[in-house]
């Protein structure tokens, strides 16, 4: 199998496990999953509001859930870790589940998109997306955005901060798509600068650097050492002046 043919049929896998996992746990909150291979197996954390109705009663679900995705996607040896979602209204996946259940619950989708809109920027993000696609009030399919806030759409901020999710729902004209996109609170862009005020705590007289203290030491080291030269050099001097005595005095006589 050459590389690219690699790639795509791991991500199709990627993307049949996420949809999977969306169907099997939407009563749980489901808000995501990432899997990352290892050299024991692969390892799979799903994300979910409530993480008990994710593990059952003893483990049981999750033990389902290893099986079948060992069985059905030939995941070689699952290790499944369920970690709970801090803020439901941060996670695309969730805003946009409760939008499609808004929208099945026969609320107008305009009233949706503002509200769920309104509950993600009030939660702290940065910026929000939400469209709402199919046939909204005609028998023609269009779509209806919803945004606010600062959102990239291209760059390393949007490969790496921005969360992603796009969930179906039926209804009686058809089928209608939600696809929301979230920028987190604490997403880095390169062009935002940040300006310190204050400068930087002085060190205290009493936090010594690693550099002082060794050239401490050394300075202690030249100081031993120096008193010891001295008295070899005097040593040498009186010698020399006693040799001298001698010869003038072998002369002398």
């Amino acid at each position: 199998m050459s590389v690219v043919k690699y790639f795509i049929t791991e991500s199709i896998k990627r993307t049949e496990i996420d949809e999977y996992l969306q169907k099997k746990l939407d009563r749980a909150g489901y808000g995501g999953v990432s899997i990352s291979k290892t050299p024991l197996g692969t390892h799979i954390v799903i994300y979910a509001m409530r993480p008990g109705l994710v593990i059952g009663r003893g483990g049981e679900t999750i033990r389902e859930l290893a099986t079948f995705l060992e069985e059905k996607f030939k995941v070689s040896n699952p290790q499944i870790s369920v970690s709970e979602i801090e803020v439901p209204e941060l996670n695309a996946h969730v805003v946009a589940s409760r939008v499609a259940s808004a929208l099945q619950r026969g609320v107008h989708f305009r009233r949706a998109g503002f509200w769920s809109l309104n509950q993600v920027m009030e939660a702290g993000a940065l910026g929000a997306e939400i469209v709402i696609s199919g046939k909204l009030r005609t028998e023609r399919a269009r779509f209806e955005k919803f945004r606010a806030g600062y959102l990239v759409k291209c760059g390393d901020p949007s490969l790496k901060y921005m969360q992603k999710a796009e969930v179906h729902v039926q209804l009686k004209p058809g089928i209608f798509g939600v696809r929301v996109r979230i920028m987190p609170p604490d997403a880095i862009f390169p062009d935002k600068l940040k300006i310190v005020e204050s400068l930087p705590p002085e060190e205290k007289p009493e936090e010594k650097t690693a550099e002082t203290e060794a050239e401490q030491q050394v300075a202690q080291e030249v100081e031993q050492e120096t008193p010891v030269e001295e008295a070899e050099a005097e040593e040498a001097k009186t010698e020399e002046n006693g040799s001298e005595e001698t010869e003038e005095g072998e002369t002398a006589q």
